[in-house]
């Protein structure tokens, strides 16, 4: 009886794991611009990653072993993926003049991204550096 739960519940996470990956890619081939494209891997994909590495260690459970690479998996995974997230934000924000002039203010005098960037964007500091001014 348990494990028939189990093996319900393993089949349940698997395909719930499959939805949200499946959602996560759709955001991610679908969505108009780079800062929506974002939320499909690093939400709905981590959440469908996360149910079939779920589902994996239930099965490994019910076959009487210790499994702690789906453990190992889900942690790099959760940590990973929202830190590559942060750093595509940041450097789209700091290459992207438009998006960082619409942003409201920080409150200090560095802007959103890790450096500031002047009204023109940040391709005219490139050559103004290249150029040597």
């Amino acid at each position: 009886m348990i494990a028939t739960l189990a093996e319900a519940l393993a089949a349940f996470l698997i395909l719930a794991g499959g939805f949200f990956a499946l959602v996560g890619s759709y955001g991610l081939a679908k969505l108009p611009d780079l800062m929506t494209r974002l939320h499909g891997p690093t939400k709905a994909t981590t959440l469908g990653v996360g149910g079939i590495v779920l589902a994996s260690m239930i099965v490994a459970g019910l076959e009487g072993r210790l499994s702690l690479h789906e453990l190992l998996i889900a942690l790099f995974l959760f940590l990973t993926a929202p830190v590559s997230a942060f750093m595509l934000a940041k450097a789209h924000i700091l290459r992207d003049a438009r998006t960082a002039g619409s942003l409201p203010p920080t409150g200090t005098e560095t802007g959103w991204a890790t450096t500031h960037v002047p009204a023109g964007g940040a391709g005219k500091d490139r050559k103004r550096a290249a150029a040597g001014s």
